[in-house]
């Protein structure tokens, strides 16, 4: 069990009924398409069991997961719903998936044998979704490989070994409207399916947009979205929900205590290396959180916290367990300091953090590590 800091020192704090909020809202918008709120990477750092349920609660189908291990915790926590599983090992046993009524992902006629041999141990069949590589050129059957996929897994389903329940892909840039690559990867999809029922497949089920197509790309949404980072208030990409007609509420807060405030001369140098040094007397305060609990190190000299006193720039850099900001204003030890939220209160949010660290929102939440203690508020906190 991770050794995690006392929740008064720092803590990530999850509004379930952000998450709720942002879920609903995206039901609205994809109506009549289904939901599938995607919570692996244990809810993107928010907490995987909580916002299932709070996503299940307002009005999400079907949960995803990347791994089999986020697929049976699911049920281990309760939830009986329709969850789909897509990423796996060459030598990982898929006998519990299918036992527990998980769906799974298949892009190979390996992956249906597989399965088939998992459906005769548990004497049931396996629920699968046939994956076609569209062009993002990660997992997926490449399209020369797709007819041999197809007449492999209708054979298995004609043997009563497993049911497909759906075509699925995903896109490389539905984040960048205008991209070139949408309308390519929407007709290779649709071709994917024309010669899966060719090929004598029925599924009921085509699913091809992420957060981003789900909020622009309304060609894409088919029956079913999978949204993840938009369900935890987070923009895809700037702009992006706001060209949805979306206000998304950023669920997580990520604060800390000071725990030492000091004076420092002109001419003290922080942290490591000394990459910044003071220019005139200054106060600064010790944050306990650092790259071990997913501070970015990018951070460094870029990125602010709110303090009561306003926005406190990082002075020098992270370190693994704490970072340095420079105070606005009086300042005692104990006082918190907000380093993202949903910036109602003036505070930076995680977007902001990302252009600060070069990088996406995604990582920025997702990183958050295990030693951050997570406290839930809201509806099915």
């Amino acid at each position: 069990m991770t050794a995690r800091i006392d929740p008064m020192t720092a803590s990530a704090d999850v509004d379930l009924d952000a998450v709720a909020a942002n879920v609903a809202a995206l039901v609205d918008l994809v109506a009549p398409a289904a939901v599938m709120v995607v919570v692996k990477a244990d809810g993107y750092g928010h907490g995987m069991l909580p916002c299932a349920r709070a996503a299940r609660a307002a009005g999400a189908g079907w949960l995803g997961v990347a791994t089999p291990a986020e697929a049976l915790a699911l049920r281990e926590g309760g939830d009986t719903g329709p969850v789909l599983a897509w990423l796996y090992g060459v030598d990982e046993d898929l006998t519990p998936l299918v036992a527990a009524g998980v769906d799974v992902s298949v892009s190979t006629a390996e992956q249906v044998s597989r399965l088939v041999g998992a459906a005769a141990t548990v004497e049931q069949p396996a629920r699968v979704h046939l994956k076609i590589d569209t062009g993002l050129s990660r997992n997926g059957a490449p399209a020369a490989a797709w007819d041999g996929l197809c007449a492999a897994a209708a054979e298995a389903e004609a043997a009563g070994a497993l049911e497909v329940v759906a075509i699925w892909s995903h896109l490389a840039a539905a984040d960048e409207p205008g991209h070139p690559s949408v309308p390519l990867q929407v007709a290779a999809f649709d071709d994917a399916y024309a010669r899966a029922r060719v090929a004598g497949l029925e599924p009921r089920l085509r699913h091809l947009a992420n957060s981003a197509a789900a909020l622009v790309v309304p060609e894409a949404r088919y029956d079913l979205v999978r949204v993840g980072i938009a369900s935890y208030g987070v923009d895809p990409a700037p702009g992006i929900a706001a060209r949805a007609g979306l206000v998304l509420r950023p669920a997580m807060t990520l604060r800390a205590q000071l725990v030492q405030v000091k004076d420092l001369a002109a001419g003290a140098g922080v942290s490591y290396g000394w990459t910044w040094v003071a220019d005139r007397p200054v106060t600064v305060g010790l944050v306990p959180l650092g790259y071990a609990d997913g501070v970015p190190r990018h951070a460094s000299g870029v990125a602010q916290v709110q303090s009561s006193a306003g926005r406190a720039p990082v002075r020098g850099r992270v370190c693994m367990d704490q970072l340095v900001v420079e105070l606005p204003g009086p300042a005692a030890t104990g006082d918190e300091v907000v380093l993202f939220g949903p910036g109602t209160d003036g505070e930076p949010t995680a977007a902001a953090w990302a252009d600060w660290c070069g990088t996406i929102g995604y990582e920025i939440v997702t990183r958050v590590g295990e030693r951050v203690p997570r406290r839930y508020r809201g509806g099915a906190a």
